[in-house]
């Protein structure tokens, strides 16, 4: 929807695509996907949240940082994912001018929260495996909550950089989003004007909230990784090598597809829109699924409490049906 305004029209509401070049006999299988995962990160996020809070034996450094993590992709995803299976399911895809920005601030503090978390959880698993002994010296649950804080004020403050540098466009024209989400790269070439100056400010922002982590991430690694290698006679550097590399996995799939698109958009390459919004749903997605089955639900401690918890309920209910029978 647009209104006329001093010889121009001001867009008032924007047009969420999804996937630009989608046939509709597809719409279902994809919204149907999407509405999955949405379920399946919700249910694991949630777990890892309840039974953090709830269980004292993991209110610890590690499971604090898990917390966060945990509620930063569940919030990102329920104010994302919802919205594109609406456009899929009810043809829903518009989204009021406000919205579209808000939800565009949040995609963009978030997203530079999981980059602020990971690179925290790598930095307490190098103490960890690296300095055992003066681990809880070095680390403890205050510090990491004032941390968490912290990471979120500055998280928040990319955020509000960032739509600031879009919301200050005048948008006049197109309002078609070819995204499942707002974000800034995706809004900002529907402006009116020449935006070369403000993707490259984009690019920027972009490249420092991803490189600046990922470059800590990467040296706590290798360090973790020597110390791992060098320790190799006392019989648990099997099951620390396991654990490192299955959380590089998810750093790989949070990071590299991510720098790769915000690189391929500053080059005249045009990568196909369908291709990009792929490879934005897989990196932003997938990860906020794998990260508590692969940081927390894999962990032992919290296995052995689910087990308890299912053996207690099983246990309930046996009780019940056999005191029914009787």
């Amino acid at each position: 929807m647009t209104i006329s305004m001093s010889n121009q029209t001001a867009v008032t509401e924007f047009i969420l695509l999804g996937f630009p070049g989608l046939q509709p006999n597809f719409f279902l299988p994809v919204s149907i996907t999407m509405f999955f995962a949405y379920i399946v990160s919700l249910i694991a996020n949630s777990t890892v949240i309840i039974l953090i809070i709830l269980r004292e034996q993991l209110h610890h450094p590690m499971y604090i940082i898990i917390a966060n993590l945990a509620l930063s992709d569940l919030l990102f995803d329920t104010i994302t994912l919802p919205k594109i299976i609406a456009k899929y399911w009810f043809g829903a895809g518009s989204i009021s001018f406000n919205w579209c920005f808000f939800q565009l601030f949040c995609v963009h503090s978030l997203g530079s929260l999981d980059s602020f978390i990971i690179m925290l959880m790598a930095i307490d698993r190098y103490v960890a495996i690296c300095k055992p002994l003066r681990y809880h010296s070095i680390i403890n649950n205050r510090l990491v909550i004032l941390i968490c804080y912290f990471c979120s004020v500055c998280a928040a403050l990319i955020g509000l950089a960032l739509t600031l540098i879009a919301g200050i466009l005048p948008y006049c024209g197109p309002n078609r989003v070819k995204n499942c989400f707002c974000a800034t790269q995706s809004v900002i070439v529907l402006a009116c004007v020449d935006v070369s100056l403000e993707r490259k400010k984009g690019f920027i922002i972009g490249m420092c909230v991803h490189l600046f982590p990922l470059s800590f991430i990467i040296l706590s690694y290798i360090l973790i990784i020597r110390v791992v290698h060098l320790s190799a006679n006392n019989g648990n550097w099997q099951k620390a090598f396991y654990t490192c590399t299955t959380h590089l996995i998810v750093i790989g799939l949070y990071f590299i597809p991510r720098l790769f698109v915000y690189s391929i958009t500053q080059i005249p390459l045009i990568l196909d829109a369908d291709i990009n919004v792929l490879i934005l749903c897989l990196y932003t997605f997938i990860p906020h699924i794998a990260s508590p089955i692969i940081f927390c639900l894999g962990t032992k401690e919290i296995r052995n409490i689910l087990r308890q918890m299912l053996n207690n309920i099983f246990h309930i209910k046996s009780d019940h049906i056999t005191r029914r029978l009787k």
